[in-house]
């Protein structure tokens, strides 16, 4: 497909306060490049700026305290100086044109006691444990039975996410995404496969859904709701995640946030036949970004179809830093290389040659 025949995800798009200069969006991705004391490093600074022509840039996810980790050198936002770090970036993408939200997240239970602060237990919902093995700086070890959150707790957890929100104004991010999708806390919230517990936090929908709704009134009391979006991943089933019915479970989560009048909507499309994304999409009554496995041709279609607004993407944007340049001439693109996803430094990861280099 040439410029002339894509015109939909090259035109601009408003969501919220933040005006693109085109709808492709690049995903958040683990890259695990992070220094010490998981500040971004400039290495990071490097790989952000070189993808800054893409629409919007979402980062990896960055942990909310030392207790939301889950994996060695993720970059965290809860120190002075991982938001000196991230400042670096923001103002490398904006000298680019770029705009860029931050990913803010808590692993809940997808964390090891070896990870977390005086060896305790990864928190989760309930005390479940989720199959797997997870990488930490020891190696592979399995996933641990979390502890179950006490109630009392909670609102501790949810003023995490408003200070992650606080720091993110702070290190200049356009606005910031909320993982609340593949696995994670605010995830094993919404689902009843992962969330068993009996008080004002489980059972019904509306309960399970009321820990995102806390946290994103908390992030929207900080940076307003025209910078904020949130991700979800219905079917997401890696880790034991599952749900009893996740069509009504993520309508009513679509409808409930339709009510905040947030940037947007970023779903976990994986193309499985058994949950309908055009019924998510026309329940939620803002922007809509799709993500799973596009190519130019798919995601302009998706445009035009009103299938969906913008249209984020990872490995692609990976190994092609200049991917809406590539898509505008129909030129070949590079393959990511997969053995590097996470750590080696700049290889797999600044190394990718533009059009330009070629």
């Amino acid at each position: 497909m040439t410029a002339t025949q894509l015109e939909a995800i090259f035109s601009p798009k408003q969501i919220g306060a933040v005006s693109l200069k085109n709808r492709m969006v690049m995903a958040p991705l683990t890259r695990s490049r992070a220094g010490e004391g998981d500040v971004p490093t400039d290495t990071m600074v490097e790989y952000y700026r070189q993808r800054a022509t893409a629409g919007l840039i979402i980062t990896e996810a960055s942990q909310i305290s030392q207790q939301a980790k889950g994996y060695p050198r993720t970059p965290g936002n809860y120190s002075d100086a991982q938001v000196e770090g991230w400042k670096k970036v923001t103002d490398a993408v904006h000298a680019e044109g770029g705009k860029i939200f931050l990913q803010i997240w808590h692993v809940g239970r997808l964390s090891h006691s070896s990870i977390q602060p005086n060896n305790d237990l990864p928190v989760a919902p309930s005390a479940i444990k989720a199959d797997g093995d997870i990488f930490t700086s020891e190696g592979l070890k399995q996933l641990e039975t979390p502890r179950a959150l006490m109630l009392e707790e909670i609102p501790g957890v949810v003023e995490q996410f408003k200070q992650a929100a606080v720091n993110a104004k702070r290190a200049g991010f356009d606005g910031v995404e909320i993982h609340a999708a593949n696995g994670y806390l605010i995830d094993q919230f919404l689902r009843d496969g992962s969330n068993i517990r009996t008080d004002a936090y489980g059972g019904s929908v509306e309960n399970r859904a009321r820990f995102l709704k806390e946290v994103v009134e908390a992030v929207v009391s900080v940076l307003g709701s025209e910078h904020v979006g949130v991700r979800l991943s219905p079917i997401f089933d890696a880790f034991s995640m599952s749900d009893s019915n996740p069509q009504a479970t993520f309508n009513y989560v679509a409808e409930m946030l339709s009510k905040y009048d947030l940037a947007y909507l970023h779903a976990l499309q994986p193309g499985k036949d058994e949950f309908d994304y055009i019924q998510l999409r026309k329940i939620y009554s803002g922007n809509y970004i799709a993500n799973g496995g596009y190519d130019a041709e798919r995601a302009e279609a998706a445009i035009l179809n009103g299938d969906t607004d913008l249209v984020s993407f990872g490995s692609l944007f990976l190994a092609n830093p200049d991917l809406p340049e590539r898509f505008r001439l129909g030129a070949p693109l590079n393959q990511p290389d997969r053995t590097t996803f996470y750590q080696g430094e700049e290889r797999g990861y600044t190394d990718y040659p533009t059009l330009n280099q070629e």
